[in-house]
């Protein structure tokens, strides 16, 4: 009896795949032999850099101030306009005349100007005066200190005996009595300007009356001229 041969078992059945897989098994391997190279270890050169973490700087992060924008340029200045009119008025031309003299003309000299010394009223203190004035009676003191006191003392008796004392006492008014007043001796000799303060006002006219009633005197002077001198004088009397 004939064995039956099983078709899977064919061996011929695949030899053509098998050849061409085969084939191009060896042509891969025979060119990774031609290609493959070979290195010497001692010409590569290894570095290596060994990073320390803990000599890594720590960079503070700070905070950068925002600068503000510079502010923006003025704008131009607009050109003012300039209104143009049209000249039509007519101007009066004005002439100078030459101040020059001419040669034919007469020269006349100018007489030497007397001017006159302004006179100023200057009014000078009793005490600090040069010269104060003199009382009539007091001529024959030799100097100021000596014309100042007869003057007060000559001027207080003449007060004493014209005031009528006794109009103090028809106004009712007791006790002491001070009336004050001020007068002034002008730069010719006469009393001016008369003003009193009394406790009533008929006091002050009574006063006032006395003191006009002052002879004239010589006026004062200061560096030599005649000026203006005031005068204060106190009255005081008692009223029983």
């Amino acid at each position: 009896m004939e064995p039956k041969k099983n078709p899977k078992a064919d061996v011929k059945r695949n030899s053509a795949l098998y050849f061409a897989v085969g084939l191009a098994l060896m042509l891969l391997v025979t060119n990774l032999a031609i290609n493959y190279k070979t290195y010497d270890l001692a010409d590569i050169a290894l570095d290596t850099l060994n990073v320390d973490l803990e000599d890594e700087e720590e960079i503070p992060i700070t905070d950068q101030p925002l600068t503000p924008p510079p502010p923006p340029p003025p704008p131009p200045a607009t050109p003012e306009e300039i209104e143009i009119v049209d000249d039509e008025e007519e101007v009066e031309e004005t002439v100078i005349e030459s101040t020059e003299t001419d040669e034919s003309e007469e020269i006349v000299e100018v007489e030497d100007i007397e001017v006159e010394d302004e006179v100023v009223d200057v009014e000078v203190p009793f005490s600090v005066i040069e010269n104060v004035p003199v009382f009539p009676g007091c001529e024959k003191k030799k100097n100021n200190n000596d014309r100042k006191a007869c003057m007060s003392e000559k001027i207080t008796k003449f007060v004493g005996k014209k005031f009528n004392t006794d109009l103090a006492s028809d106004l009712g008014l007791t006790g002491r009595m001070r009336i004050n007043v001020i007068f002034k001796i002008d730069k010719t000799g006469n009393v001016t300007s008369v003003r009193a303060r009394a406790p009533h006002p008929s006091l002050a006219k009574e006063a006032e009356r006395v003191i006009n009633l002052l002879p004239k005197m010589k006026p004062g002077r200061q560096r030599g001229n005649p000026v203006t001198v005031p005068y204060s004088l106190p009255i005081r009397f008692e009223v029983q």
